[in-house]
């Protein structure tokens, strides 16, 4: 039973990628107050919504459906995680009267938040192009802001492609859609203590890498007419451990210098969780990220890079990477749910 646990970071400048609600003609960022200081933050949702964006245009996505019953709307999606990778990997619910299905998500994502504070600045802009020469312009002001966040990251590679049949709003799957499953050659298996029905392991390996090189080149964000900038991650780590704890949440801290990838931290939570390791630790870090911290960090890990402990490299050869290995099967164990 292996999880790949670790953390995710955006590098931000003068952005406004997530925004909440906007008051008195002001559009504001979503952010956060820790300890009376400020910390603008990516929302999960919002995360979500830009890697499910960026999937390959060859990846079919699960049809949306609304239902509007006087004041009461929902939204969701088909519920065919055998069909739709998305259902798959996000989870979904469908609520409707005696045919209720629902499966957990199997990519669990944190909020992004800044790791330091950083107070949004705003932004005035004036509308008056067409307007007669006596005309007021409208005024409009939004907020953006510069900082590094960061937000923790799951994937349960073992219930990559098995959905639950049973134990009440745990059932991801119709009996119209299990046997259709089942024709398409699914198998029925016990999983967690669940009967379950597992895909094929390469229709497995093949959505494990595709969802790697989608947040190898994760693009999305608000307001990309006047704050475009990059959103893949400006570093990623991804750990395999045996069991879903992450204990490489601290890795990254604010200090008076600024961020700081924290070299002691990262070794001694490695150290603390080496006998529940499955793997080489891989660490995805684009360069200028925090200045000249790339370079001090590799220098200081060359035992364990050397060791095959620790695998440093830009985060989108090394998320393509390890990819092509789940493809190529040579992480097949990863995918077993054997008890710890």
């Amino acid at each position: 039973m292996t999880y790949l646990v670790g953390k995710i970071a955006l590098d931000i400048t003068a952005g406004a990628p997530n925004n909440g609600r906007s008051f008195d003609n002001v559009a504001y960022t979503k952010k956060l107050s820790i300890n009376g200081k400020t910390h603008p933050y990516v929302s999960a949702q919002a995360f979500r919504r830009w890697l499910r964006d960026s999937l390959p245009p060859s990846e079919a996505r699960s049809p949306v459906r609304r239902s509007v019953k006087g004041k009461r709307q929902q939204a969701y999606t088909k519920g065919r995680p055998d069909l739709y990778l998305d259902d798959d990997l996000f989870g979904f619910m469908v609520a409707e009267k005696k045919n209720s299905y629902q499966r957990d998500t199997v990519l669990a994502t944190g909020t992004l938040v800044s790791v330091a504070p950083a107070k949004p600045e705003k932004d005035f802009g004036a509308m008056s192009r067409g307007f007669p020469a006596d005309a007021d312009p409208v005024l409009h002001e939004h907020e953006h802001y510069t900082a590094e966040l960061a937000g923790d990251v799951l994937l349960d590679l073992p219930r990559i492609g098995v959905f639950e049949l049973e134990g009440g709003l745990r059932r991801a799957l119709s009996p119209a859609a299990s046997s259709e499953a089942l024709a398409a050659g699914a198998e029925e298996v016990q999983f967690r203590g669940v009967t379950s029905l597992r895909l094929d392991i390469t229709e497995r390996r093949r959505r494990a890498a595709v969802l790697l090189r989608t947040l190898a080149e994760v693009r999305g964000g608000a307001k990309k007419a006047l704050h475009y900038g990059d959103r893949a991650p400006a570093l990623v780590l991804l750990a395999p451990l045996k069991g879903g704890n992450n204990p490489f949440t601290r890795v990254l801290a604010a200090t008076p210098r600024g961020v700081v990838f924290d070299v002691d931290t990262f070794r001694e939570e490695k150290e603390a969780w080496a006998d529940e390791l499955d793997g080489p630790i891989r660490i995805g870090w684009a360069p200028g990220f925090l200045g000249k911290q790339r370079e001090d960090v590799r220098s200081k890990l060359t035992h364990e890079i050397e060791a095959g402990e620790v695998i440093l490299n830009h985060p989108r050869p090394l998320l393509k990477e390890l990819a092509a290995s789940i493809e190529a099967g040579e992480y097949d164990h990863w995918f077993e749910d054997e008890p710890r």
